[in-house]
């Protein structure tokens, strides 16, 4: 049956949702309050489709060090304390999927997604015939210290058994992949999944909604701030996939969403030349940064800001990044610089929203993907059609 469908929000969880619902011949419209797709969150995210980074944050470990962390300004995960009760609930419900041990569950479901997703991409970039910077280079973790290290090597068997590859790689075979690479001191290990690859984000969104106006016949009508569902009721379903403002929408039915919006950082560099540049896509696990080769340019991003619904660019959070660079790719000329923010709309649970509401029947979630919505969109958008198709 053909529905008129709504979607809120045209980053990568809307665009998705938009692309399969098109494609099942429901007519869709799309609606964002920004002038073009994808300029908030999926805007300058980190590049990575990493099923390799698949892990939920839901550890003992990632307690104590948020602790440790929570007065250091440079810390890959910042909790700024302030009288916040969003927060403090959210971080209440964190501790309670620690404590209730959701941590292999959900990873090795959030695994499953990955490699859904990837499958997913690779058939709407070839139907669609998308060019976004998009290089299949790989994703390199790489280690310098020994206590991490040891975490990923208790980690390769969780992954490889849901089917991700996940090799342990020894500080000369990290090396070996890059020349770029040769400069980084004190590795311990690595480890290396060759079928996660990179691209930017913003580029598949604004080319993707290109193709779903003309060949599918998707609205999109931009500058439109939605505030409550009461000027979309004329549809059919409406999907909320408006990243951290989908709470404010999911109110104004009576309904609670457990997200909380975590801010993350990133730098683009202007390459002069690629030579020191790494090609390789890289995540460094202890310091929670990444890198991505777009075309010319070196896109560097990390770390996690707890500090409520705030989009300030912070140059004691930009400097680490810069810092980070410096130490490892000493040879990389950094003067030609661009600075992001963004807030990944993060779930306790660290899995993302796909389900009808509990109070409005005709509408639906699409949200929560947190720092994984490049990777996971696709295959969370195909299970939410599945979802309203059996409405």
């Amino acid at each position: 049956m053909t529905r008129e469908i709504a979607v809120i929000g045209a980053g990568i969880a809307g665009i998705t949702a938009a692309y399969f619902l098109a494609k099942q011949g429901h007519k869709v419209s799309v609606y964002e309050e920004e002038p073009y797709p994808a300029m908030k969150t999926s805007y300058a995210n980190g590049g990575q489709v990493s099923t390799s980074n698949s892990e939920v944050w839901t550890t003992w470990s990632n307690v104590l060090k948020g602790a440790k962390w929570i007065l250091k300004k440079d810390a890959p995960l910042l909790i700024r304390p302030s009288l916040d009760l969003d927060k403090a609930l959210w971080l209440a419900k964190f501790l309670y999927h620690t404590a209730n041990n959701d941590y292999l569950k959900n990873t090795i479901q959030t695994i499953k997604l990955g490699l859904e997703s990837r499958q997913l991409y690779q058939q709407i970039i070839d139907q669609e015939q998308l060019e976004f910077d998009q290089s299949y280079c790989g994703i390199l973790h790489f280690y310098k210290d020994a206590a991490y290290w040891d975490w990923a090597k208790k980690a390769q068997h969780v992954y490889e058994d849901a089917g991700c590859e996940f090799s342990l790689l020894t500080p000369e075979q990290v090396k070996s992949k890059d020349p770029a690479l040769k400069d980084i001191k004190d590795i311990v290990g690595g480890t290396w999944t060759a079928d996660d690859w990179t691209g930017d984000i913003h580029k598949f969104c604004y080319q993707l909604s290109n193709v779903l106006v003309k060949k599918y016949g998707v609205n999109f009508f931009y500058n439109r701030q939605i505030d409550n569902l009461d000027s979309l009721d004329f549809y059919d379903t409406i999907v909320i996939a408006n990243g951290v403002g989908s709470v404010k929408l999911a109110r104004s039915i009576g309904e609670s969403l457990p997200i909380y919006p975590v801010k993350g950082y990133s730098i683009t560099i202007q390459l002069e030349d690629l030579d020191h540049a790494p090609r390789v896509s890289l995540l460094d696990d202890q310091k929670k940064i990444v890198t991505s080769l777009l075309g010319d340019r070196l896109r560097i991003a990390g770390t996690a800001e707890f500090a409520g619904e705030n989009y300030d660019i912070r140059r004691d959070r930009i400097e680490p990044l810069l810092s980070w660079v410096k130490e490892n790719f000493p040879r990389l000329n950094t003067h030609n610089y661009s600075s992001w923010a963004c807030l990944r709309p993060m779930t306790p649970n660290m899995m993302p929203i796909v389900r009808s509401s509990t109070k409005n029947t005709k509408v639906f979630f699409h949200t929560g993907h947190g720092h994984l919505g490049w990777t996971l969109s696709p295959a969370t958008a195909r299970h939410l059609v599945g979802l309203i198709n059996d409405r």
